[in-house]
């Protein structure tokens, strides 16, 4: 591909939100340990972990079908923001905050894999 992952902003901002929902976590009640928490914390690890992979496969068709996977990720967080949100076991503050970084990734995941296609279509 020619870059790091490192270097593609959408990592760099899928590594914020895994942050973010560590963070936001903290605040859950103990009784969530297993739970809602432990959940969201591998989807969010997997949002960043499969851009990574993809763009280390060297294949613009595997990167985009990684992309998908980090989509699918980020939607179960997008998900289970909203279910931590109606159960009220975080601040709206911290919830606010990693559903806008969620949203953020989301579109950035979108653009980057309708960019790989319009690549794989013209074959550059």
């Amino acid at each position: 591909m020619g870059q790091s992952f490192r270097d593609l902003t959408v990592w760099q901002r899928a590594i914020n939100l895994t942050v973010c929902i560590y963070e936001l976590r903290a605040e859950f009640p103990k009784a969530e340990i297993y739970g809602l928490s432990s959940q969201m914390r591998r989807a969010a690890v997997s949002v960043s972990s499969n851009i990574a992979e993809g763009a280390g496969r060297g294949g613009k068709k595997e990167f985009r079908q990684f992309l998908s996977m980090a989509r699918g990720s980020n939607c179960e967080i997008q998900a289970q923001l909203l279910i931590s949100s109606r159960l009220k076991i975080a601040s709206q503050e911290q919830l606010i905050k990693a559903n806008d970084l969620s949203h953020e990734v989301g579109r950035m995941l979108n653009g980057l894999s309708r960019s790989l296609t319009e690549k794989l279509k013209t074959g550059n």
